[in-house]
Formats: structure tokens, sequence, C-alpha cells
């Protein structure tokens, strides 16, 4: 067997409470591999920024500990602990120019005065800022204020990178164009990133892997892909990207597929993450790109009967919602407008799945 190799940075039972009482975070294990671009992800709460500050040394870990490159955090003051730090509101200081924000870093860790200016020029090169070098922070977008955050972080190469919800305050299309960048920069130089988000789309975008937190706890450790396809729990499913939650009756459950109930008598099976008995209660779940027209030349392992209540056209697909015998509620995104073709509101329609994109969970949010 092939040994997997030791984390460049561990969580080891890490709790954090601020009160005494609540726990913020729960008893957390976490391994970060070197050069990993690792997002916490999660609602508002849920913990990921408060395990970024003790990582950074702004927070104390109230019980466990933080391990960097074999060693216990503990004793390691902030400034000692080679690390950037990337923040929401860019934190730049307004009374210095762009090359002298970028320079700070190197002043503080006395590196010759000959070193700092090619390398903080170096730095503002890397994120597109080279000619703005002599400008004020007031002078900049924020796009460009970020910029500079960044070639801060990064100019007295850390051992790594920690970002808090460094993207938010900015529009869609440049926090887009922001998350390819950083994603870029990232290959480019191999250092360790952890980054902060509740945006979705932007943990998928941007990661090797994605922990997603929710009440102090990760209830999901993965890479986008089977985060999105394999989802562990109700909360991970909902969290991430769209899902069709429909509750059910297990009706059989063996060799890692299920058979199971939804409201209206309808049966339905697909493939098992839980282990339930006959009768218990589950959720089924199916996302909604995965669903078709039902038609004569096409055939699912799945197929459910309802009246069409609403559609609303997106260019490049149709959301399509529907309503099942049972009274429950179905999301459809069908491709462009072929695939909605003689679809209209008030119109019966069938819908089909194939077993392989239906999982049963476990009735528990």
């Amino acid at each position: 067997m092939m040994q997997q190799p030791t984390p460049f940075v561990r969580f080891v039972n890490v709790q954090k409470t601020y009160d005494g009482q609540n726990l913020v975070v729960k008893d957390l294990h976490l391994s970060v591999q070197k050069g990993e671009f690792l997002s916490l992800l999660g609602p508002s709460g849920s913990g990921k920024t408060t395990c970024l500050m003790m990582l950074a040394g702004f927070e104390t870990v109230t019980s466990g500990e933080i391990h960097v490159g074999g060693r216990p955090l503990h004793r390691v003051p902030p400034h000692r602990r080679n690390i950037g730090m990337v923040f929401q509101n860019y934190a730049l200081f307004k009374h210095m120019s762009v090359i002298e924000n970028v320079s700070f870093a190197l002043k503080m860790r006395r590196v010759p005065k000959d070193e700092i200016v090619a390398r903080a020029r170096r730095a503002l090169a890397m994120v597109q800022l080279h000619g703005l070098e002599d400008r004020m922070p007031s002078q900049l977008s924020g796009g460009q204020q970020q910029r500079a955050a960044v070639a801060r972080a990064v100019v007295f190469e850390p051992e790594i990178i920690l970002m808090d919800e460094p993207l938010g305050a900015l529009d869609k299309q440049l926090r887009e164009q922001l998350q390819l960048e950083i994603k870029q920069l990232h290959r480019q130089l191999g250092v360790t990133v952890i980054y902060v988000t509740h945006d979705q789309s932007e943990a998928l975008t941007m990661s090797d892997r994605i922990a997603v937190f929710h009440n102090g706890e990760i209830q999901q450790l993965d890479t986008p892909q089977r985060l999105y396809a394999e989802p562990r729990n109700i909360f991970v499913a909902s969290f991430i990207g769209e899902n069709n939650l429909l509750p059910a009756r297990v009706i059989s459950m063996e060799q890692g597929q299920f058979t199971a109930e939804i409201e209206g008598g309808i049966r339905v099976a697909g493939v098992a993450t839980t282990s339930r008995f006959a009768g218990a209660g589950i959720t089924v779940c199916i996302r909604p790109e995965r669903i078709g027209v039902s038609a004569p030349d096409h055939r699912y392992a799945n197929s459910v009967e309802g009246l069409v209540e609403d559609m609303v056209y997106h260019g490049d697909h149709v959301r399509c919602w529907a309503r099942l015998p049972g009274g429950g509620k179905l999301l459809v995104k069908l491709s462009g407008d072929s695939g909605a073709a003689g679809l209209r509101p008030g119109a019966p329609v069938a819908f089909g799945w194939d077993s392989a994109d239906c999982r049963a969970l476990d009735d528990v949010a």
C-alpha cells in the first residue's frame, strides 16, 4: 500500500468557545497537504473563519492543537508563523502607496533594502498591477485594491496564504475574474492556500478540496466533483448546488441500492448512501439537471408524472417546476429551448431520471 504524504497543516481535536459554554468549533480534525488549495465552505456562524483565525494566531485554541510542518503552533506568535493573510476589506494602509503597502511586510522582516523594491515590483506584476505602484489605495478600484492585498500576502514568500472572503465585496463579473487569477497564482507559486467562503460556486471553481462546515463541524471533506455528485447528508446536498429532496419510505435496501416510495405512492430506485430498514424514513436526492422529459424513445429507470406549474427561461437552460401527485414539487433544468419544447404551465408531463443519479440520504438535516 502506498504511504500517504504527511499533512502540512493539522487541526487535532481543536475546539473553540468564546463564552466557556457554547462551542463554535467542535472537536475539529482536519489535515491539509502542502501546496493544496482547500476551501472552508459554510453559512455564517458555522466556524470556518474562526478556524482560519486560530491558524493565523489571531484567536487562541480552547483545546486541541494546530500543527504546521509537524510543529505545534500554540507558542508561536502570529508574526512568526510565516502566514500571509488576505481579508475581504483589503486592510491596506490608506496613507501608503501601493508599493509601500506591499513592501511593508518585507521591511518588518528586515529584508535588505536593495531587495525590497525588486520583490515588491515582482509581486505587483504577478497580480497585474504593474505601473500602478505609486498610486494610493483610494485611487484604485475595488478589484485593484484586492490585487494589491494579494501581492502583499505573497511578497514575503509565506508557507501558507489564508484568505477570508476576499472577493465578497466585488461584483459578480469581477469576482469570477479574480477567482481564476487567484487559482492561477496558486498554481504558479505552489503555496498552500486555505480559503474561507460562503459562496458554493466560488468553492467549486477554485478548490482542490472543500470542507463543508455546519454548526462548528465538518459535514463532508471532499473534492468538488465528489461533493456535488455524492453528498453524504441532507445539509451538504442542499448547500452545494440545487437538489430535489423528496421525503420517502424504504421498501428495500441491499448491495448499495435502494427502492423507496415517495409521496403519491410513486416508487423510485437509486444509490443507497445509508443503511436503513424497511419502513424507515429517508430523503431521496436528485439534481435538477439530471432529470429529463420522459419520452417513448428514452426510458428512464425512474419516472414520475406531474403538472407544470411554472417555467423560467435562462438562455442556456429552462427551469421548470412541476407539481407531483402527492403534492411535492420537482425542479427540473432542461437544456436550451429544445429540451422544454411543448411544455407550458398547466400541462401534464412525465419526467424521468436514471438510478445512478438518484441517492438515498438519512432523513435528518
